[in-house]
């Protein structure tokens, strides 16, 4: 059975972007609840857009070393599916809210990502992202793939300076479960570009049907 590489735009901040990215394919829609973010949104922003989006959308909320207070204030007013932790938080930390939740691990800081993993063992996947040394990911850079390991033994998430020139590479040189995407979309930091966004996509399924049929 052939994989799909599944699709997560991250950092929407406005309901026509949301939109747009569901009907191009994707999967996720990321939401970002770190204030010092250009891509910050506020909960009843938020909420806003969450009530006009169809069902069958899995929304992600991503946190970096919030308070515990804080993450439950604002799962209060928005309907969160998944948890992005994007920070030093510990394990039982992520697992304090009754929501499955996937963990970042900084490639930027040089860590081992199956060290790092391991200590997270309740977490659905794991976003390789090329944050570190206080950088909270979003930043449009790449890390080194080589560093990632051909054994992974839990569902990968790659991120960090992925765009539509890149990504094809990307699917078929590491064959992640998913990719996620918010700089390399965007016309502006927050304001995703539909045109970006589409050829984002295409390459994504162009790497699955080379995956799929190799020669």
């Amino acid at each position: 059975m052939n994989h799909q590489t599944r699709i997560k735009i991250c950092g929407i901040t406005r309901l026509e972007d949301a939109q747009a990215a569901l009907a191009l394919g994707a999967d996720a829609l990321g939401l970002v609840f770190v204030k010092k973010s250009p891509r910050y949104i506020d909960p009843p922003q938020a909420r806003a857009i969450l009530e006009q989006l169809p069902p069958f959308v899995t929304v992600v909320g991503l946190f970096m070393d919030h308070t515990a207070a804080d993450v439950a204030a604002i799962l209060r007013s928005v309907p969160l599916n998944l948890l992005q932790f994007h920070g030093d938080e510990p394990a039982e930390f992520c697992e304090n809210f009754e929501l499955p939740y996937i963990k970042a691990i900084p490639m930027g800081a040089g860590v081992d990502p199956l060290a790092y993993a391991a200590l997270h063992p309740a977490a659905k996947a794991f976003l390789l992202d090329s944050h570190g040394g206080g950088k909270s990911g979003g930043s449009g850079t790449t890390f080194d793939w080589a560093a990632i390991p051909r054994d992974f033994p839990r569902p990968l998430i790659l991120a960090g300076g992925l765009d539509a020139n890149n990504v094809e590479s990307a699917i078929t040189t590491i064959r992640p479960y998913a990719v996620d995407i918010s700089s390399g979309v965007e016309a502006a930091k927050g304001i995703k570009d539909a045109g970006k966004m589409a050829a984002f996509i295409a390459a994504v399924r162009k790497g699955d049907r080379i995956n799929a049929n190799p020669t």
